[in-house]
């Protein structure tokens, strides 16, 4: 049975399996490896060394491009963790607000990093399209797989945005629904048949019954027979 925004109510055993298979922690898990790749690939050849000795940086030789692209992926790498630990002890949060608080942050960081990685990829196309080809094409696959990655990483951050912004919708339906549900059969057949006392009930005479005592017909005193 289902709790506050769309889990299992607090106190529920855990289960292994159903966590695994869990779309928020399937496309957290993606986003966690894609960030590995991007700051693995940038930081390992996207920099070279000039004739002077000099590192600098293979997207057209601008260090803000290495420094970004590394930068949102290690926030992304540590994020990624941090919301997989949150995933896990979601069900245990007995507090709806701290789900919702959980859950509205999760919705800002995703689509904010989604926005970043956007930039990311417009940015880093952008500086190698004006590149020079290393020496001997170190370097290039590198490169060319972290712009690949950061157009990925678009995608599962907007997915994750997306799915937080369905559990936020989901959670916001459920505050104001009410906390019963009526049977519109029995409310009909109230209407219909009148008043019962018990459930399986049935009155004969279809609704209220007169008073024991008013139906009976009044005696003329002049009718009455004489002693």
């Amino acid at each position: 049975m289902e709790g506050a925004y769309g889990v299992g109510k607090a106190g529920a055993a855990f289960d292994p399996l159903t966590f695994v298979k869990r779309p928020q922690v399937i496309l957290r898990a993606t986003c966690w490896l894609f960030s590995i790749i991007i700051f693995g690939c940038i930081s390992s050849q996207g920099w070279a060394m000039n004739a002077k000795g000099e590192e600098y940086c293979l997207y057209n030789e601008d260090s803000n491009a290495c420094n970004y692209g590394t930068g949102i992926s290690v926030i992304a790498f540590l994020a990624s963790i941090g919301f997989l630990v949150g995933e896990f002890f979601f069900e245990q949060m007995s507090s709806i607000k701290t789900r919702k608080r959980y859950v509205i942050a999760d919705l800002a960081f995703s689509g904010f990093w989604a926005v970043l990685y956007f930039i990311a990829f417009c940015y880093l196309t952008n500086q190698w399209g004006k590149s020079e080809t290393p020496l001997n094409n170190i370097g290039v696959n590198n490169v060319q797989g972290a712009i690949a990655f950061c157009f990925f990483s678009i995608f599962t951050w907007a997915a994750l945005g997306y799915l937080a912004f369905l559990r936020f919708k989901q959670g916001s339906e459920q505050a104001f629904a009410p906390s019963y549900e009526v049977d519109p059969n029995a409310a009909v057949a109230a209407a219909e048949g009148g008043y019962t006392s018990y459930p399986d009930a049935t009155d004969p005479q279809g609704g209220y019954a007169q008073p024991p005592f008013g139906g009976q017909p009044q005696i003329d005193p002049q009718q009455q027979q004489p002693y």
